[in-house]
């Protein structure tokens, strides 16, 4: 329903351009007031001045297209009836406050237009003072809001519906400036920064990244971007991070005539480390599996190579009886009635021989690709995981923060290494071992990879340091410790031109150096060649 107004006292225009006229003759201006006053009329937002009462004395054009009251609604009228209650009053108590002091007051109120419905009046209010120095009147110009309000909180709107959207998944996400600056993140990324004891974690995903050789800067370049690269957070958690670059406009008053692209990159990354575990668990089981078949074969061909060894020697001195008899006996060698038993021994033996070399499982081909020594180390100290913690044994693992790959067989290196790790734990199992620890180091020494492997066992005595790499020689039982373990270790890096060595210098306990060629493929020897 449209609101009921008080008839005007007098004409609307009279009392306008009266009204103006007083507010105006407090101006000291060359200008003519005529021009103020026309100036005022087309000015494009609402102007009103009121007395000190707040009773309106004129309104120019503008004021009506905002309000929908005519000049002569509202002239003589307070300026409250455009007020409107939904206003809170301190609104209106902190306005005169402000006005009662001198103070221009600006602000946002709820007014009522004519017709009854509600708008957003920005508006400014403003003391108009006398030559006396005394408040004559109060200017007041005014805006309708209500659209840019809406719009507004329409942005806002949308704008926490997405945070809202943003932080409830589980997913790490940040938004990231030219300077690589963090200016959005959600929830997941502030938890995670706390995880990491304040560690920016956008910073540690680009620097991996670039560890891994995402190249960041075509990434960028061509607007592809990465998606679901790998990454590793101190060996214990793990990430699958993508990225994307987007462009937007930049919004500072530099550049609106001249219009500028601001570019961001939107960083989203998904922990991964459950799955990962899963994985490497899954494929800790497999290698396991491997090991002990690889380790059963490798036992059997050990065994088999033992008795061949051993039915040798009594094949080679029957020969040698065979053919003493021969030359004893001349030209009645064949009446000897011991020869023929002897030659029967002998062709039973060497058959024997014969069939156990048919029983030799043979060794898989493998190929020759670039190994990385450290995870080999890694995977051997995984397997041997049970046996460390079930003997009390400190690992003291240090390995290179990067190793250059040596061309090799991996599942040779990895039994060799293993084979050394193995014998020593052995070494450590005795009851009078107090102090157990297995230290293991890598390094990269210019052209080749160094490891070292010492244990804090009994030691092998300088008179045992050689014999311990000869075949089916074993000290177990004594003070040092070898069997088939070190002849199978200089076995493989002899097969990969590496070096072997016991360090003399190392007390207490046994410290072994392997030392191979980088990159040495030219170098390598099969096993068929040693062999032969």
């Amino acid at each position: 329903m449209p609101r009921q107004h008080t008839p005007p006292t007098a004409p609307p225009n009279h009392l306008a351009i009266e009204g103006l006229e007083q507010a105006l003759s407090v101006c000291s201006s060359p200008l003519p007031a005529l021009l103020f006053f026309k100036a005022v009329e087309q000015a494009p937002v609402a102007i009103s001045i009121t007395d000190l009462e707040a009773r309106i004395l004129y309104v120019n054009p503008a004021f009506t297209q905002v309000t929908g009251y005519e000049a002569a609604d509202v002239v003589g009228q307070r300026q409250a009836i455009l007020s409107d209650a939904s206003t809170p009053r301190e609104l209106y108590t902190a306005l005169w406050q402000t006005l009662s002091e001198g103070k221009t007051w600006c602000g946002t109120l709820i007014n009522r237009r004519f017709d009854g419905s509600r708008y957003l009046a920005d508006l400014n209010i403003a003391p108009v003072v006398g030559a006396a120095g005394q408040i004559t009147h109060y200017l007041g110009i005014q805006r309708d809001v209500t659209q840019m309000h809406q719009l507004a909180q329409q942005v806002a709107n949308q704008k926490a519906l997405i945070e809202s959207v943003v932080d409830a998944e589980p997913v790490v996400i940040a938004l990231l400036d030219e300077q690589g600056q963090v200016v959005l993140n959600n929830q997941a990324y502030r938890k995670l920064a706390e995880e990491l004891a304040g560690e920016e974690p956008a910073r540690i995903f680009l620097d991996n990244l670039s560890q891994v050789g995402v190249d960041l800067h075509h990434a960028r370049a061509s607007g592809a971007g990465f998606v679901d690269y790998e990454l590793s957070y101190q060996g214990s958690r793990w990430f699958s991070c993508s990225g994307t670059w987007f462009k937007e406009r930049d919004s500072s008053a530099d550049h609106f005539f001249a219009p500028r692209r601001v570019e961001y990159l939107l960083l989203v990354a998904k922990e991964i480390t459950t799955l990962r575990r899963q994985q490497e668990e899954m494929r800790m089981n497999a290698l396991r599996a491997l090991t002990a078949e690889e380790e059963l074969v490798q036992s059997l061909r050990e065994t088999l190579a033992a008795a061949i060894y051993q039915l040798q020697g009594p094949l080679n001195i029957i020969q040698a009886a065979v053919n003493m008899l021969k030359r004893r006996s001349g030209n009645h060698a064949s009446t000897d009635p011991l020869l023929p038993v002897l030659k029967e021994a002998l062709d039973s033996g060497h058959q024997a021989l014969e069939t156990l070399r048919a029983s030799m499982p043979e060794e898989p081909e493998e190929a020759v690709t670039p190994v990385n020594l450290n995870a080999l180390l890694r995977d051997v100290l995984g397997l041997s995981t049970h046996r460390l913690l079930a003997n009390g044994i400190v690992v003291d693992w240090q390995p290179a923060a990067v190793l250059p790959p040596v061309l090799g067989r991996e599942k040779s290196l990895r039994g060799m290494l293993k084979q050394l790790i193995d014998n020593a734990l052995d070494a450590m199992q005795g009851s009078g071992i107090k102090t157990r620890e297995l230290h293991i180091l890598t390094r990269a020494e210019e052209d080749t990879v160094h490891i070292r492997v010492r244990d804090t066992g009994p030691g092998i005595p300088e008179h045992l340091r050689l014999r311990v790499f000869e075949p089916f020689f074993s000290t177990k039982g004594h003070s040092g410790r070898a069997g088939m373990g070190l002849p199978l270790v200089q076995e493989i890096v002899s097969q990969h031109a590496g070096m072997v060595e016991i360090d003399p210098t190392c007390t207490p306990g046994c410290c072994v150096h392997l030392r191979f060629p980088i990159a040495a493929k030219s170098a390598l020897r099969s096993v068929d060649d040693e062999v032969a």
